[in-house]
């Protein structure tokens, strides 16, 4: 939305910022910190909580500020920002409740714990932008009912991939074409890479090794358009999508070819991926339109015969196009991307190596597990166990290598949150 440039300079003339919080401080974290801080108008990160409050210092320092406050209360937080100081703090809490906080950007890639924090911003009416694909993935419908009871803004964030296909599809909804299959481009996908044959990649970038295998093996792109197909009401063709492989070169124009059009053309389409295409890693959208007439002038404009139009987005930006998030979400309570109703996509876990009973699966992008999107319906008629909840659960029995894991499976870790919000998405009878 280019409108929102204006705006945000306005207030920053009037002295009348969107102040912002943050929750987590890693690798993305500090690269929305130094964006907001050091290149957005009118938007103020008035406080970073980490678990370690030396992280929410650091990513301070990076974008030049020097001078922050660690605060343990919430009066504490509100008098920083009333002196227009910056505040730190271990207690993500403190930044859900403070009043004054417009919104709060949850970065941890937890699924638990980023629960926990975005059910109190929630609830104490602020709004929800999200950096975390596996929690949006998993009960990010249940959250965005909570969100509208609040009158708030749920919203995955501009800039990753979910976001950036979103906007590509409003555009293409928007002139009339009729969306049919929303993608990713990617570079790699190998189900069995771990932490350790991705160890060197991640010192290389001074990312978690962990989250670059998640990119590896599928399970981030799982998520990415889990979260597509939760906002637009798309499908996945079969478990874990097409995700054809094309020689390296490819346009993605040639690599829409490899779909099934009559496939494509069932309900409100599909989501999916593609592997080696150009440009990458950018976002598509496929679409058609029935206008003789339309068809032509799409044609002199070069985007072909049809019946397939191929819009692109050349990249994405991640941390930088946030900013526009907490903007739209603030002024205009329009969510970059949200769940529009019942979950139509989830992600569930499957056996990276062959398991053992008794054995405790470690999380996301480690060792035991990867993720597949499977459509939502055949996840609840098979009691399947979403990846996102997978972590800290006990094997009842043996599993073989690329088998699906159900509930019937594991024994869950007692007491989680994730687990009584994610048993309320699959239970709730109020979809819009």
């Amino acid at each position: 939305m280019i409108v929102i440039d204006r705006i945000l300079e306005r207030r920053e003339r009037e002295g009348k910022p969107i102040r912002v919080a943050m929750v987590g401080a890693g690798f993305m974290g500090r690269g929305i910190a130094l964006q907001i801080i050091k290149y957005t108008k009118g938007l103020r990160l008035a406080a970073i909580s980490n678990r370690h409050i030396e992280a929410a210092r650091r990513a301070y320092a990076e974008a030049g500020v020097q001078e922050v406050h660690p605060v343990d209360t919430v009066q504490e937080l509100e008098e920083a920002m009333d002196r227009g100081q910056y505040s730190v703090t271990e207690d993500a809490g403190l930044l859900c409740e403070a009043d004054g906080i417009d919104a709060v950007i949850e970065v941890t890639g937890s699924v638990e714990f980023g629960a926990q924090v975005v059910l109190k911003a929630i609830e104490h009416r602020k709004h929800a932008i999200l950096m975390n694909a596996e929690l949006d993935g998993t009960i990010g419908p249940i959250l965005k009912v909570y969100a509208d009871r609040s009158g708030v803004v749920f919203t995955n964030a501009d800039g990753d991939q979910p976001g950036v296909i979103m906007n590509l599809y409003r555009f293409v909804k928007g002139i009339g074409v009729k969306p049919v299959l929303c993608g990713n481009i990617k570079g790699l996908h190998d189900p069995y890479r771990n932490p350790t044959t991705q160890e060197e990649f991640a010192r290389k970038w001074g990312q978690k090794p962990h989250m670059v295998t998640s990119f590896a093996d599928g399970t981030k792109i799982s998520f990415e358009q889990a979260i597509v197909a939760n906002a637009t009401g798309m499908r996945v063709a079969k478990r874990g999508m097409y995700g054809p492989t094309v020689s390296p070169g490819t346009h993605v124009r040639e690599a829409a070819q490899t779909y099934p059009l009559d496939v494509l053309m069932e309900g409100d389409g599909i989501v999916d991926y593609v592997v080696g295409a150009e440009p990458s890693p950018g976002v598509f959208v496929l679409g058609t339109h029935e206008d003789p007439i339309q068809k032509h002038y799409l044609n002199l404009y070069k985007l072909g015969s049809g019946p397939l139009y191929c819009f692109y987005t050349p990249y994405h930006l991640c941390h930088f196009e946030v900013p526009n998030t907490v903007a739209r979400a603030v002024l205009f309570g329009d969510p970059t991307i949200s769940p529009r109703g019942a979950p139509r996509v989830d992600v569930v876990a499957t056996a990276k190596v062959d398991l053992k009973a008794d054995q405790i699966l470690d999380g996301m992008g480690f060792y035991t597990t990867y993720g597949q999107c499977e459509n939502s319906d055949v996840v609840r008629a098979q009691n399947l166990l979403p990846i996102g909840l997978a972590e800290g659960c006990r094997l009842r029995n043996d599993i073989a290598r690329d088998q699906v894991l159900a509930y019937a499976d594991v024994e869950l870790p007692r007491g989680r949150l994730c687990d009584k919000l994610r048993a309320e998405q699959n239970t709730f009878s109020g979809w819009k």
